[in-house]
């Protein structure tokens, strides 16, 4: 930053009696950036983490002196979070088909009015856990870090030191599944490190597969009008991630949904 001061000075004919000069002062900045952190932002970054390290932990358990107590509790913090991130996705979507329905009863369409049955608890049902899971995951974490052990490989295997992960978008491929609530289906994903995922349908109608949506946040409701009553037909649907709004990855495999009936 420039210090600014003021200097009188003879100015003669014409002249102001004064100059601006200018003293600039050289600041060192000897901050050290820090290594980014290993833990996700996002609630799908973070099930995603827990996954992935309580299916990679087991062949470190002599390595790191890992108990079979502290193994399983591990194991069972991940499922519980995943089963209450997915009952979360689940009730956004009861939510969105709920608010389709008010509309459609107050402005009217050419979809049936139907009202919007609450989602069942998916099976089977994990034991719940003690409450603060990443707090618990990240003592554990340390608990690793500190063991004599412990090296950078580990770390970048089990995907705990922020630095060493590579984010590789090349190599993404959504995996697909379905709920269906009120006869409309919901295309579950999860999202990872995309910013979206780029979803098409294929109604079976002979257009083949039609972009449907791009979305930035798990799960999708495909609210198209249904099949005409005791009619079913076969929904297809495939997806793509998205980063930096471009597709990346490859494409799901497709997802067949068996709708009306």
């Amino acid at each position: 930053m420039p210090k600014w001061t003021v200097r009188p000075i003879d100015g003669g004919k014409g002249l102001p009696p004064y100059k601006i000069f200018f003293e600039f002062l050289v600041i060192q900045d000897k901050t050290t950036m820090p290594t980014s952190s290993y833990m996700p932002k996002d609630d799908s970054g973070k099930a995603d983490l827990l996954d992935h390290v309580a299916a990679t932990l087991p062949k470190y358990v002599v390595t790191l002196d890992i108990s079979a107590e502290d193994l399983a509790s591990h194991q069972a913090d991940a499922v519980a979070f995943r089963y209450g991130l997915n009952l979360h996705n689940y009730a956004q979507s009861y939510a969105h088909n709920c608010t389709a329905a008010k509309n459609l009863l107050r402005d009217g369409g050419t979809d049936a009015t139907l009202w919007p049955i609450p989602p069942l608890l998916p099976e089977p049902i994990p034991p719940i856990v003690k409450s603060g899971i990443i707090p618990r995951f990240s003592l554990f974490v340390t608990r690793l870090k500190a063991h004599k052990n412990f090296s950078p490989a580990i770390g970048q295997d089990l995907r705990i030191i922020g630095s060493a992960y590579i984010i590789d978008p090349s190599t993404w491929k959504p995996v697909l599944s379905s709920l269906v609530q009120a006869g409309h289906p919901t295309v579950v994903w999860t999202k990872g490190k995309a910013s979206a995922i780029e979803i098409w349908v294929d109604r079976n109608d002979g257009n083949g597969f039609v972009f449907l949506i791009i979305h930035t946040e798990p799960n999708t409701p495909d609210p198209a009008p249904l099949p005409p009553p005791e009619t079913s037909v076969v929904w297809k649907y495939k997806a793509i991630y998205r980063y930096h709004d471009e597709q990346v990855g490859e494409w799901s495999d497709v997802l067949s949904v068996v709708v009306g009936g």
